[in-house]
């Protein structure tokens, strides 16, 4: 499309729907998926998308057989609309808590791990507090989460923020601590054991081993692994490990959530590292046991994330003050 001068007042019509529209086609890459996700004919979306560039005066997306990406000015615009939708959000829930009490949504992202470890217990217990507070919650590794926290498409975030929030604030959540995990007759669980007691099995007396010594990460390194996908925090602070030791990590299977790690690794199919809670609550499927590790980097913290605390919704700021276990 040729670009032209823009129209004047143009921001009279553009409207938030469209603004919104637009956003879920620059998240979906496909005018199509965007049309089924926000229950509008392909059609009526391709037509006000080309309305909005018509009143922009500028091509907001390349378009391919593929589908679709955005060009520069498309990238621009939907940096802005998404500021836009945050606020108009923000100003709903602030509203509906004049007109109801405390009322409204709160979107948030997390990473595997606080979802899996701290967060049903915590956002049950804010649900019966708050019953008129709804929470969308989507599971993200914790680089993305930093990304749609900073974009605008959460209002608040959970992860580990050892590598970096950007712009972002960032608030204590949690700690956890890394363990490897591997079948209990693994050679490495066996070389860690540290004592034993006699107990009473079958009518006989026989030795159960209670407790490990912690290892280095490096001492695993000539196993198989069962590692989390390529993005994860977990995956790159393995990586920098072994790159430290000059030694690879022989990953033979990545899975994308933990209660299928502790599967593989229950098969024989390598040891895995992940948070020592989530093994708590996931040991039953199958004779694994929890080696601690020494590596510095085992010891994590777990952060709560937004763009500014200060300016987050009243729902959202209850919920930050409910995680972090303030009065309210």
């Amino acid at each position: 499309m040729k670009a032209s001068t823009p129209k004047p007042h143009f921001a009279k019509r553009v409207d938030l729907t469209t603004l919104q529209l637009f956003a879920a086609v620059g998240e979906a890459g496909s005018i199509g998926k965007a049309a089924d996700r926000e229950l509008i004919a392909a059609s009526a979306l391709s037509k006000r998308l080309s309305d909005l560039e018509a009143a922009l005066g500028t091509s907001l997306l390349y378009r391919h057989s593929r589908g679709v990406e955005l060009t520069p000015a498309g990238q621009s615009l939907l940096h802005h609309a998404r500021n836009i939708l945050f606020g108009v959000d923000s100003l709903q829930a602030d509203m509906s808590e004049f007109a109801f009490g405390i009322r409204g949504h709160v979107r948030m992202v997390a990473n595997i791990s606080a979802i899996v470890q701290f967060l049903p217990e915590d956002l049950g217990a804010f649900s019966r507090l708050h019953e008129h507070i709804k929470v969308d919650l989507q599971e993200h590794v914790s680089a993305d989460v930093v990304k749609r926290v900073s974009e605008g498409a959460a209002d608040l975030g959970v992860c580990n923020s050892g590598y970096g929030v950007g712009d972002l604030q960032a608030l204590p959540y949690k700690t956890d601590r890394l363990v490897l995990v591997c079948p209990a007759k693994h050679p490495l669980a066996r070389s860690s054991m540290l004592k034993s007691q006699k107990i009473k099995q079958n009518s006989q007396f026989v030795k159960e081993y209670i407790g490990f010594s912690a290892i280095t990460f490096e001492s695993s390194l000539a196993y198989d692994h069962v590692g989390l996908h390529t993005n994860s925090t977990i995956h790159m602070a393995m990586r920098r490990a072994a790159a430290t030791a000059n030694l690879p990590v022989r990953l033979r299977i990545q899975v994308t959530s933990l209660d299928a790690m502790c599967r593989m690794i229950d098969n024989g199919l390598g040891v895995g590292v992940l948070p020592h809670r989530a093994f708590e609550l996931m040991q039953h499927l199958g004779d694994l046991v929890a080696l601690p590790l020494s590596d510095d980097w085992a010891q994590r913290k777990i952060d709560l994330v937004a763009r500014d605390f200060s300016a987050l919704p009243g729902t959202a700021r209850l919920l930050v003050q409910h995680l972090r276990g303030e009065t309210i």
